[in-house]
């Protein structure tokens, strides 16, 4: 679909930042980009970037509210201007992490899409309350522009019950919505789509595995073009081991540190915060650094990466099960498109499922898409960098044009 004019700004609120992007609503192409971080704490910082000059400020900004209206007054006097006025904004895409089980498709956002929002937010919430302060300060600061919510959780409302329900009793599914939900769903279907788009086969008939590997990870069963499966759950904290995060553990683990005098609290901050590759390794959730010290010689960082690559290389196994085979594995997120190492260390002693992967191909694609598979893997393995935001500004165009 063409010939829509202006620009779209896509805004994804952290607790304490703004990532943005602006996309000529046409064609989509990337037009003006941004961060602010440190948002109430002074100094905040804003990089901004536009026509390929960027720039690095300090600046006071207490709130969300204010601090979209000032990337909106940057995006319209920084030189080279991203705009000439506020009127050629004619859509702004919001990330929302979690819709529960309201959403299954990008939504244009009203006062009920806001009250449920709201209702989803305990189960997000260092996620849900910033998004929600970016919308709302959004349809402050642009009352005429239309908003959309494009939601993590939606791409896997596809899965079946069998995916998506714990076996505890049913009631608490029921009066309280605990269940698999699932998130980095824009990514996930992103790469999932472009996976099919490089090997010219329609996503309809491919069994794909897709693999967001970053400071949070999560790894995704595709199968003709709908999540059957995802490795996050009812919170991002289960599944792989992640910079910070524990993962899949024993629950009566959680009981056990109470009970050894723990608050609930703490133990929830020590799993999502204190565990992953930073407890292992006991040196850092980044990746680069467990890597440097593994190859120094530390045997806790060598462990904390062998653990990282085990259980991914088990969820990959488990999927490729529940797809009945698969036929494409993607890596993406910031390990997953930088990492050779770790993907090499995922990917080994995987023959017995027709993957195998070049070396050399795998060594030389970093920060790119290519594909490092080898001649005779009946797997193909491709790296492909998300880009979450454009996804969002493709959710936001369609939904605008199907208004």
């Amino acid at each position: 679909m063409r010939g829509l004019p202006g620009k779209i700004l896509v805004v994804n609120c952290g607790s304490s930042s703004i990532k943005y992007k602006l996309f000529d609503a046409d064609s989509l192409k990337g037009v003006s980009s941004g961060l602010l971080e440190r948002i109430g704490s002074r100094p905040a910082f804003l990089r901004h970037e536009t026509g390929g000059a960027s720039a690095k400020r300090e600046v006071d900004v207490s709130n969300h509210r204010q601090g979209l209206e000032l990337i909106l007054r940057v995006l319209l006097e920084a030189e080279p201007k991203a705009i000439g006025s506020l009127e050629e904004i004619v859509a702004v895409g919001h990330r929302v992490v979690h819709g529960g089980d309201s959403f299954f498709e990008s939504i244009l956002v009203d006062e009920k899409v806001l009250e449920a929002l709201r209702k989803w937010s305990h189960l997000a919430p260092l996620h849900n309350p910033p998004n929600i302060a970016g919308i709302e300060a959004a349809r402050s600061l642009l009352p005429r522009v239309p908003q959309v919510a494009v939601f993590d959780t939606a791409f896997h409302q596809t899965m079946p019950e069998t995916a998506y329900l714990y076996a505890i009793p049913f009631e608490l599914y029921e009066k309280l919505g605990i269940r698999r939900y699932g998130f980095h769903g824009t990514s996930h279907k992103y790469v999932a789509q472009k996976a099919a788009e490089i090997i010219g086969e329609p996503i309809e008939k491919l069994r794909i595995i897709t693999c967001h590997l970053g400071n949070g990870c999560s790894i995704t069963a595709v199968k003709n073009g709908r999540s059957i499966d995802t490795s996050m759950g009812f919170t991002p904290l289960e599944g792989l081991v992640m910079g910070t995060r524990s993962g899949d553990i024993d629950p009566s683990i959680v009981f056990y540190l109470i009970g050894e005098g723990f608050s609930p609290r703490e133990v929830e901050d020590m799993l999502n915060k204190k565990s992953g590759l930073l407890g292992v390794s006991g040196v850092s959730n980044d990746i680069r650094d467990v890597e440097r010290e593994a190859e120094a010689g530390s045997k806790r960082a060598r462990l904390a990466l062998e653990i990282f690559a085990y259980r991914a290389k088990k969820y990959i196994g488990a999927y490729a099960a529940a797809l009945g085979g698969f036929d494409v594995l993607v890596f993406t997120g910031g390990i997953g498109e930088n990492d050779p190492l770790m993907r090499r260390m995922i990917c080994e002693n995987m023959g017995f499922l027709g993957l195998e992967i070049d070396e050399e191909a795998n060594r030389s694609t970093v920060g790119k898409t290519g594909v490092i598979s080898g001649e005779q893997s009946r797997v193909r393995v491709l790296v492909i960098p998300t880009d979450e935001e454009l996804a969002i500004a493709e959710e936001t165009r369609k939904r605008l044009l199907n208004h």
